[in-house]
């Protein structure tokens, strides 16, 4: 079996904005991104990104638009990212769907579809619908902290960002 990370994209892969993130343009990798990914793919780790995108729903961008976005953190990363998965529907907008996080759907299809193990894998994010997702699906968490998050207790770790995160779960066997 495969061991996975898990990652979230707004906050964790880049810069999370008030707006949404869907123009390339607008799309910044932060530091420290491109090396905690090699790390984790020279560890033997899959690493699949697990998104919610309610604009799609509220008709802000398409699923082009998303796809762009990841084409372009593909190449500035060297292609590490081994796949991606995302929820364009939003209650308000659209339609329920177990894909939305905190709903772990989407961390389940890709165990399903590359033989993930849940106990050597990880869900990094950076909001509490994604510690959510990753305890529900069995696997461990790390919360990439912002300092306005007030709830910080619901992950097994708190990190500044993904190269600390990147770190933490490498030492961890």
């Amino acid at each position: 079996m495969n061991k996975c990370i898990f990652l979230d994209r707004d906050g964790v892969l880049n810069e999370d904005r008030p707006d949404y993130v869907y123009r390339v343009d607008d799309f910044i990798i932060p530091d420290g991104v491109p090396r905690a990914l090699q790390l984790f793919k020279d560890a033997g780790y899959l690493l699949i990104i697990i998104t919610n995108q309610a604009g799609i729903a509220r008709g802000l961008y398409t699923r082009d638009d998303v796809m762009n976005c990841y084409a372009y953190l593909q190449q500035q990363c060297g292609n590490l990212i081994d796949d991606i998965y995302y929820c364009p529907h939003h209650p308000k907008f659209d339609s329920e769907s177990l894909m939305r996080k905190p709903g772990s759907l989407m961390i389940e299809k890709a165990m399903a579809k590359y033989n993930i193990q849940p106990a050597t894998s990880w869900m990094i994010g950076d909001a509490l619908r994604d510690m959510q997702a990753g305890r529900r699906a069995g696997v461990r968490t790390v919360r990439i902290a912002h300092p306005t998050a007030t709830d910080l207790l619901d992950s097994e770790r708190c990190a500044t960002d993904l190269l600390e995160a990147s770190h933490y779960v490498l030492s961890q066997g």
